[in-house]
């Protein structure tokens, strides 16, 4: 059983593997969001240490 739309790999320019399934799209944007989130948090906690750190040494 062959369920692939794809008959031919010539002209492809790219497939993409979860394109039809909504919650695995849903699941990565989740990912990539938190990803940036808790970077942005780690980047103002690691700024306000240094910035007190500084602040204190005078």
């Amino acid at each position: 059983m062959n369920s692939s739309p794809v008959t031919s790999w010539e002209d492809v320019g790219a497939y993409f593997t979860f394109a039809d399934t909504p919650g695995a799209l849903y699941l990565i944007l989740a990912l990539a969001v938190l990803a940036c989130v808790l970077t942005i948090v780690q980047a103002a906690k690691h700024e306000t240490e240094a910035f007190k750190k500084v602040e204190y040494s005078d």
